[in-house]
């Protein structure tokens, strides 16, 4: 049993599941449609399927299809970040859609919580909005924060108010940081009270800062394939995942948009084994221990809620 902390509810949408929203799309072109070569690619991929997202039954269409695949890989809880910043900017009637999402969720045999994400580009405003709406919507399983988009033209010290008022009012905060851009920008989150950080590997050129994570035991959402296809690292093989473990910082691994990086969970354990030499048992372990509302049922094995070991060498 495992858990999913890194999920990004738009980028999960395979071609198929785009065809079964709208007919009219050919195959050939939303495969098309899902090349890239680097994060600016990436992200029109990622916006041109947002735009396919035009009713709350396509976002529902699209939750159903994610918790189904998250139950076939042995997957109990799963917190799916929602890009409310581009539901807004598309003035879509957000509580239409997530009242669809509620739905969904209450069907699934997966344990389903909401981070709320902001678009750091869209600025402080529109931030503080996604905050308020996500605080409104507690009770129906918003338990996070996050903060996503670019680093560089959206830095996270923009953001100090929203982050303590998401903090004050009950929310984990787990922004993106260090995916394209340095330390610095890990730091910032750290300094602004960030309860996990998405990505985080620049964290790696940083012994202070992977120290500074150990200690206060601040895990990292690690997204391997992710983080190759978008080239924010050179290869695989320069990925420093191992770097980072050695080093303490706590790690779990999740697939960020595995529909656009043709990955799985079952994937990407299988990369952290067989590659990086990490062992599955302790990284599913990890994934439950820090998930922010799980709570383990009469169906969870004993040993599924026991907290993980400890990862210093």
């Amino acid at each position: 049993m495992r858990a999913e902390l890194h999920l990004h509810l738009e980028g999960s949408i395979e071609p198929e599941t785009l065809i079964e929203m709208d007919p009219s799309l050919q195959i050939d072109e939303v495969r098309d449609r899902f090349e890239f070569t680097d994060f600016a690619g990436f992200i029109q991929s990622y916006i041109w399927v947002n735009r396919r997202l035009r009713s709350p039954d396509h976002y529902a269409i699209a939750a159903r299809r994610c918790f189904e695949r998250l139950a076939r890989q042995n997957v109990v809880y799963a917190e799916i970040t929602l890009s409310v910043g581009v539901i807004l900017w598309k003035e879509q009637n957000f509580h239409r859609i997530f009242d669809a999402l509620v739905q969904e969720a209450k069907q699934s045999s997966v344990q389903i919580r909401w981070v709320f994400d902001a678009i750091r580009q869209f600025g402080y405003e529109d931030a503080l909005r996604v905050a308020k709406i996500a605080v409104e919507r507690k009770d129906d399983g918003v338990v996070a924060f996050g903060i996503g988009g670019d680093e560089v033209r959206g830095p996270a010290e923009w953001f100090g108010g929203v982050f303590d008022f998401a903090k004050r009012n009950g929310l984990a905060l787990v922004p993106h940081a260090g995916e394209t851009d340095g330390p610095s920008s890990v730091w910032a989150c750290v300094e602004l009270g960030a309860d996990r950080i998405g990505h985080g590997i620049r964290a790696a050129e940083d012994p202070e800062l992977m120290r500074r994570l150990r200690d206060d035991d601040i895990p990292l959402e690690v997204c391997i394939t992710s983080n190759v296809m978008t080239a924010a690292v050179e290869s695989l093989q320069a990925y420093p995942v191992r770097k980072l473990y050695d080093a303490g910082v706590p790690i779990t691994i999740n697939t960020d948009d595995p529909a656009l990086f043709r990955t799985s969970l079952d994937r990407e354990y299988a990369i952290a084994r067989d590659v990086f030499g990490l062992d599955e048992i302790e990284l599913a372990a990890n994934s439950l221990r820090y998930a922010i509302d799980y709570r383990p049922t009469s169906f969870s094995s004993a040993s599924s809620s026991l907290p993980a070991s400890d990862q210093r060498p």
